[in-house]
């Protein structure tokens, strides 16, 4: 039997946004293991300027990511969709180990299979440091509450 990630391509506004809080949630776990469940095993990626193919590299790379980027906090927005491809907005804060704070921006373009699995994640990021008191991400490590502002809310 094959995996199977819904919701399911064709995506309507309300399964596409589910499918954006269903990658945040994930995300947010910092569970390497766990979120590359969520691609197709040929999973391609473009990640600002690193190329990842597969579940494995997927696992190698975001451990890598939350080792160096501490106290990770992701939000992401619905921006577009069509049939099977879902473009995200996102902001997420962390800092590094000598305790400088960062907010990444960035764009994601989302393919998925039939199954609901992404196959296809093109993301461009930029970071801003930024000075601790300047955070707006405050929630206990793990999922955003369902109470917290959303990007737009916050002005992001």
């Amino acid at each position: 039997m094959s995996e199977q990630r819904p919701p399911f391509p064709p995506f309507t506004r309300e399964t596409a946004i589910s499918k954006v809080r269903q990658a945040e949630d994930g995300w947010n776990t910092r569970d390497a293991e766990k979120v590359a469940l969520a691609y197709t095993p040929d999973s391609r990626w473009r990640n600002r300027a690193e190329f990842v193919t597969g579940r494995e590299e997927i696992v190698k790379f975001l451990t890598r990511k939350w080792n160096r980027e501490l106290d990770y906090r992701l939000i992401k927005e619905l921006w577009a969709f069509d049939g099977n491809r879902i473009a995200v907005r996102f902001a997420y804060e962390y800092r590094d180990d000598a305790g400088q704070w960062f907010r990444a921006y960035g764009n994601e373009n989302w393919e998925f299979d039939d199954n609901g699995l992404m196959r296809v994640r093109h993301a461009s990021i930029n970071d801003l440091p930024i000075a601790e008191e300047e955070r707006k991400y405050h929630w206990p490590l793990g999922r955003r509450p369902d109470d917290h502002p959303s990007l737009s809310d916050l002005g992001l």
